[in-house]
């Protein structure tokens, strides 16, 4: 089976579709398991097909429309009755299409949506401090929060894998909240050289947009200076719930904050069909990059593309 090919868990979440382009699919998948479901299974004297031949498996179909099958109440009480005496072994099972063939999300490979993704909970870094005491990590406080201000490349921040816009809760077991910038700067600059643990959350203030190219390798945006100003109507941008005034803080999870608008363009006609951009409102990104010059964005943000 292909490793792009997804299991029932992946492909059966309703709440996890990537894009709107995934949940149509996902649409004609359930009609084709729900025709079918509707027609009549194979009998042994039809000269069509073996007696032995297996019908194709139909998973959870639509209840409602289904009512009544083959004289079953099929309830949605009486299913959870029946799941519970199948052995967990044989309770889940790829999804089927029409012809038995698995069938994974339009988005469900795409390497960018993995690297863009905003994982939930919280985790716990260990940093250190370079040749020249430095982390190369720079924070600013906002409501009562501190929160990645600039990230420099090949730094040991990036190295470990923070950014822009990453939440830390606490430094060397001291919780952040309420601190000023300047607090979080010197309690960075006592820290160890050898190891500072930091807990941190997954960027709060950011989204991600998922969407797919049309057949002229258009999304369906217009960026200025950074920051989404319009879209077209009908794209995969509108569809998707893309905003205006926002600004673009990744493509694909690499980071394009300060990139001039043609470097950015560059980025998106060479990051395939696939697109997950992540974005802030416009608000928060300027109260973010406040007092950073903007040659300090150009020249030492991290712009690495993060490992999967």
């Amino acid at each position: 089976m292909s490793p792009c090919r997804a299991p029932l868990q992946e492909a059966a979440m309703a709440t996890l579709y990537p894009s709107l382009e995934d949940m149509k699919v996902d649409q004609t998948l359930q009609s084709q398991v729900n025709a079918a479901a509707r027609a009549p299974a194979p009998t042994a004297d039809n000269p069509a097909l073996p007696s032995n031949t297996n019908p194709v498996p139909v998973l959870y179909p639509n209840l409602a429309e289904l009512g009544t099958y083959m004289g079953l109440s099929l309830d949605s009480e009486a299913v959870q009755k029946t799941l519970e005496l199948v052995p967990a072994s044989s309770a889940v099972a790829p999804v089927p299409s029409a012809h038995g063939q698995v069938v994974a999300p339009l988005s469900g490979c795409s390497p960018g949506m993995r690297r863009a993704e905003i994982k939930p909970g919280l985790r716990e870094i260990h940093l250190c401090k370079d040749e020249h005491g430095k982390t190369g990590l720079q924070l600013k406080s906002i409501d009562q929060g501190v929160f990645v201000q600039l990230v420099k490349a090949n730094s040991p921040a990036s190295l470990v894998g923070l950014r822009f816009g990453d939440q830390v809760l606490q430094i060397e077991g001291k919780d952040c909240a309420g601190w000023s910038s300047d607090k979080a700067r010197r309690a960075m600059k006592k820290a160890s050289p050898e190891k500072i643990v930091m807990i941190v959350r997954d960027r709060p203030f950011q989204r991600t947009v998922t969407m797919h190219k049309d057949s002229a390798g258009h999304v369906g945006f217009v960026v200025k200076k950074g920051k989404i100003v319009s879209l077209v109507k009908g794209s995969s941008a509108a569809r998707n719930g893309l905003l205006t005034n926002h600004y673009l803080c990744e493509v694909n999870g690499q980071n394009v904050i300060g990139l001039k608008d043609k470097q950015i363009t560059d980025i998106l006609g060479t990051a395939g069909n696939i697109i997950t951009l992540t974005i802030i409102p416009t608000v928060i990104y300027e109260h973010m990059v406040k007092r950073l010059s903007p040659r300090q964005v150009k020249s030492s943000m991290d712009r690495s593309i993060p490992d999967l």
